[in-house]
């Protein structure tokens, strides 16, 4: 009876201890699920903060909205500065400098740029309001700019072309009605011209309103000579102007090619010329 009731006591013990075990167990369990809980709970706020979070520094949409700070559109507003072509429109067309080069006292027509007060009317075989001008290689230097200071003038220019040859020119346009009222000779720098050839020239360009003579800066011998014919030959003739294109040059032989004679096309010192050309029509 002692025994059974031993037996029973250890029986019982047992299940007791079987009964605390998984209480045990369960309740470890359950501390390391707390644990974990909050190990997650621990490691979760700060990646989510961090993940997460980037909604509020992803809010780049804000914080970007470097369209405000980077507001470099009212800055930067290149859109103004960028709108350089609508400025650069209003400076590129050179429109501005013509007018100035056509200041005092010349004003423009539609034929170019008429002295005042008016030209004498002209005579037989002219074409009034027409310029005509009748030149060598030097002239297809500046021709680009001279058309532009005369707009609708007729430039008849010729490498090494002689007096004698734009002479003869000069009797074939006015025979065919295409010699303008207004006449601009640039010859004498291919070789001499006397008294004798300047009052032949005149011969045939007399009944015109204007001419205009340009004299020559050229390193050959003739060049004095030739510039001292054109001098004296407009002191005799009433309706000739010249142009003094060598004291103009000489202070700035830049302007120049070697040769001291011609000059790059549409350069400053073609420029130049053609403005001084069209000053004297």
């Amino acid at each position: 009876m002692g025994a059974l009731v031993l037996a029973l006591t250890a029986s019982s013990c047992q299940a007791s201890a079987e009964h605390a075990a998984p209480t045990a167990f369960a309740k470890a369990k359950q501390g390391s699920t707390t644990t974990e809980a909050r190990a997650a709970a621990v490691t979760a706020p700060v990646q989510p903060t961090s993940t997460a979070q980037p909604t509020t520094s992803a809010q780049p949409t804000t914080s970007a909205q470097p369209t405000t700070s980077a507001q470099p559109t009212t800055s930067a507003q290149p859109t103004t500065s960028a709108q350089p072509p609508a400025s650069a429109t209003v400076t590129a067309p050179p429109t501005v400098p013509t007018s100035s080069s056509s200041s005092p006292p010349i004003t423009f027509a539609h034929h170019g740029p008429i002295t005042s007060p008016p030209l004498p009317p002209a005579g037989p075989g002219f074409v009034a309001g027409h310029v005509t001008a009748i030149g060598d290689s030097v002239m297809l230097d500046y021709a680009q700019p001279l058309s532009q200071d005369i707009p609708g003038a007729d430039i008849e220019a010729a490498v090494s072309r002689q007096w004698s040859v734009g002479e003869a020119l000069i009797g074939q346009l006015k025979a065919e009605g295409r010699l303008g009222a207004v006449v601009i000779i640039g010859l004498g720098t291919n070789g001499p011209v006397t008294a004798s050839d300047f009052n032949k020239m005149m011969t045939e360009l007399r009944g015109a309103s204007r001419v205009v003579f340009i004299n020559v800066h050229v390193d050959r011998p003739w060049q004095g000579s030739v510039n001292a014919v054109l001098a004296a030959g407009v002191a005799r003739y009433p309706r000739t102007v010249l142009a003094d294109w060598y004291g103009l040059v000489s202070a700035h032989p830049g302007w120049l090619y070697s040769d001291g004679t011609h000059l790059p096309i549409d350069g400053a010192g073609a420029r130049a010329l053609a403005a001084l050309v069209a000053a004297k029509v």
